[in-house]
């Protein structure tokens, strides 16, 4: 596939820095595996720290109808509690519930905007587990509830206190024998906590010592390891143990095919992971091999119009992209995003299916039909604004990519003015000087200097470059693209030369930190420097780095010819 020469941004995008990722954390396993969440039969209530504008009374968790965890392993398929007192194991179930409940609870509370009252339940019912522990309970009931809020905070998208709880959390833990009922699940909670927070070395500890615990309770071969092996198959991944992780999914794999069959649909996550991280690593024909057999049992389960379908196509269609095969990539796409339109299996707006559309938009401008791949970007934008408003800040990414497209195309009156509207957007968001404000901005800049409106074009690179020299540093990559852009604007409204040999200097010494002494961006700088050096009569100056340049060129020459 011929190389882009400028990359589209999906809501998925990592790289679209003004779009915050979201914290997630692992599903539980089943309603009767997980000593979960709590809420409402026999709660006590309190006042709300005494805030008469919110809700008046709170739900409290009821420690004191469960004494102690009893668990019998012998059935592993369901997980049922065992004890021969049966109004102990109605005080199991019934603790069982209220942590669902209060869960259940929390979420929603976040999901009708009521962010504050979830926030207060959260904070009460840690208080009252506070005194427990301070009396001196520090057992599997107090990490269960430690646990549950820890994941309320989480939902509550407040990872300070995620982090903090999870210390206390730790400091109970560590104090549990590894056969303490439910301790692993626990564990893989609190493992999944730590990966959202970016800490996974203490993410992949507590991932390992959950496996340990299940591999000695279930066996080898159960399918109750399939969970932490992809769990840690997803941390080693993301920290580059590309090797360790690709050992993790192959175990996974291993065990459903024996205990499911080689056709389960409960093999498609693990080959997805494999094929994905395999993709990462350039080894492409292995990723199509995982991604051809989600295909095929997809296909098997639920036949050719589902949803799924196309999930699986546009894994396939990015392994036609790694190896070249432009065309290919295209039709897969565009079957993917078909079947999925026409079985409704995700909503218009869903982020997989706008990262489908951008990637696909962007396969066609790399290939030359721009056409077709910016209808596509009209749509993304289009569909985002009905779903969510005209004015949402989710347009930006897409008022970005068409702009850059109609720029491409040298239509940069269009361009203008969705770079207009986008940064309008940004600046009511977040504010004139927030650092995700400057890219739009500087493409604006960009934009108006094609067009001729240099006045302008300079006011905004200016205000690009103030806003990334204090959001990134003075001597940052982003504070190096708008001096960059600021050096083009000056030059042509005629600023004065030994200015603009500083402000190459400045970008020169960016670009060498950067990409290297040697790099083509150094060569395209030092040029530039020569060039107006020369034309001031710096000779003394020149002369150092016209040897350089010198080297430089004969350095690419070799390279091309090579």
């Amino acid at each position: 596939m011929p190389t882009p020469a400028f990359t589209f941004y999906s809501t998925m995008s990592a790289s679209a820095s003004f779009l915050a990722p979201s914290p997630s954390f692992a599903p539980f396993r089943g309603s009767k595996e997980v000593p979960r969440m709590f809420s409402v039969s026999d709660l006590k209530s309190i006042a709300c720290n005494k805030k008469e504008n919110r809700t008046s009374k709170l739900y409290i968790i009821p420690i004191t109808t469960v004494t102690r965890f009893c668990a019998s392993r012998a059935s592993l398929e369901s997980l049922h509690f065992a004890d021969t007192n049966a109004n102990q194991n109605h005080r199991i179930n019934e603790f069982e519930t209220e942590l669902n409940e209060f869960f259940d609870e929390v979420k929603t509370m976040i999901r009708m905007g009521k962010r504050d009252d979830a926030l207060d339940l959260l904070n009460a019912n840690y208080e009252v587990v506070k005194d427990r522990m301070n009396a001196g309970s520090k057992g599997i009931q107090e990490a269960a509830i430690l646990d549950v809020l820890a994941l309320g905070y989480v939902a509550v998208g407040d990872l300070k206190t995620v982090a903090f709880l999870l210390n206390v959390m730790r400091k109970v833990i560590d104090n549990l024998k590894d056969d303490t009922p439910h301790l692993d699940l626990i564990l893989m909670h609190m493992g999944s906590m730590y990966s959202t927070l970016s800490k996974f070395g203490k993410s992949l500890d507590t991932y390992q010592r959950a496996f340990n615990i299940m591999e000695r309770t279930y066996g080898k071969d159960s399918p109750f390891l399939v969970t932490p092996y992809l769990a840690m198959a997803k941390v080693l991944g993301s920290t580059g143990k590309a090797t360790k992780a690709i050992e993790k999914y192959q175990s996974a794999i291993t065990i459903l095919e024996s205990k499911r069959g080689a056709e389960s649909k409960d093999l498609v996550v693990p080959l997805l992971g494999l094929g994905n991280l395999l993709l990462k690593e350039r080894r492409v024909n292995d990723a199509e091999t995982h991604f051809t057999r989600v295909l095929d049992i997809y296909t098997k389960s639920y036949g050719q119009n589902d949803g799924r379908i196309g999930l699986a196509m546009s894994s396939l269609a990015q392994v036609k992209c790694a190896q070249g095969k432009s065309d290919e990539a295209i039709n897969l796409y565009e079957h993917a995003l078909h079947v999925m339109k026409d079985s409704n299996y995700l909503s218009a707006d869903d982020s997989i299916m706008e990262k489908m559309r951008v990637d696909l938009a962007e396969l066609l401008h790399a290939v030359g039909r721009a056409q077709e791949g910016r209808e596509l970007l009209e749509e993304c934008l289009l569909i985002t604004e009905r779903h969510k408003g005209k004015g949402h800040p989710g347009l930006v990414t897409h008022m970005i990519n068409l702009a850059t497209s109609y720029s491409r195309s040298k239509n940069y009156a269009e361009a203008e003015h969705l770079l207009r509207r986008s940064l309008e957007i940004m600046i009511k968001q977040k504010g004139s000087d927030d650092q995700s404000v400057s890219f739009p901005m500087l493409q604006l800049a960009v934009t108006l200097y094609h067009l001729k409106q240099d006045e302008e074009a300079e006011k905004l690179a200016l205000d690009a470059l103030r806003i990334r020299e204090k959001a990134f540093g003075e001597d940052s990559l982003p504070v190096g693209e708008a001096l960059d852009c600021l050096v083009s604007i000056q030059t042509r409204v005629g600023k004065d030369e030994s200015e603009l040999v500083v402000l190459l200097r400045r970008i020169l010494g960016i670009q060498e930190k950067e990409f290297g002494y040697e790099s083509e961006e150094v060569l395209v700088t030092v040029k530039k420097i020569v060039f107006l050096l020369d034309k001031l009569g710096r000779r003394d100056e020149m002369l150092p780095l016209q040897r350089r340049l010198s080297l430089l060129r004969k350095k690419y020459k070799q390279m091309i010819h090579h």
